[in-house]
């Protein structure tokens, strides 16, 4: 159910935003790293979205202003913790170590592993506060960054970057090509290299 507040021109523009925001993460990612980090970051991001949402059909809540502004939050949040993750794995393509792109990856995502548990932890002690003794106000808004966050966690780690790999091979490239492009991008933008 939509709440009263969240008419039909609410929820058109809070759709407008958040289309508006994949887009501008498709295009800074992009920038940032690759189009295969960039397609791993999204499909990541509305896996979060569209879980916390169908859950919230499925507990019958209500969408309401909050509950936007609840998405909006885990969005950014999923967001920020899948570029740490893909950062990691961008300094261990570029520094050349050796192994398959799968283990580098791996490793990569295993070393971020424990930074991304005690954050996620760390943010759900506030909220789970908030949701037992903030009120009935508060409740919805809580609940869904509760799942937001446990859901942006897995996602991080478990969709984004299978979803780098699966999309460079899905586009005909190899593991050795996103090294490579990988490698050329960061000796391109790396301040070192200018001096």
């Amino acid at each position: 159910r939509v709440g009263a507040l969240v008419g039909g021109e609410l929820a058109r523009s809070s759709l407008i935003a958040l289309g508006l925001g994949i887009l501008g993460i498709l295009i800074y990612v992009t920038f940032r790293f690759e189009l295969s980090f960039a397609v791993g970051a999204i499909v990541a991001l509305l896996h979060d979205v569209l879980i916390t949402v169908g859950m919230f059909a499925l507990l019958g809540r209500e969408l309401t202003l909050t509950m936007v502004g609840a998405v909006l939050t885990i969005a950014g949040y999923s967001i920020n913790d899948t570029i740490v993750v893909y950062d990691r794995i961008r300094e261990g393509l570029a520094s050349g170590r050796k192994g398959s792109i799968e283990q580098i990856m791996n490793e990569s995502v295993n070393q971020t592993l424990s930074r991304t548990i005690l954050t996620s932890s760390t943010t759900l002690i506030p909220i789970l506060c908030l949701f037992f003794i903030g009120g009935a106000v508060l409740r919805d808004f809580s609940l869904a960054i509760i799942i937001g966050v446990v859901v942006g966690t897995y996602s991080s780690v478990f969709i984004a970057s299978p979803i780098v790999l699966w999309w460079t091979r899905a586009r005909g490239g190899s593991a050795s090509s996103l090294r490579r492009e990988v490698t050329q991008k960061t000796s391109v933008t790396s301040p070192t290299s200018a001096s």
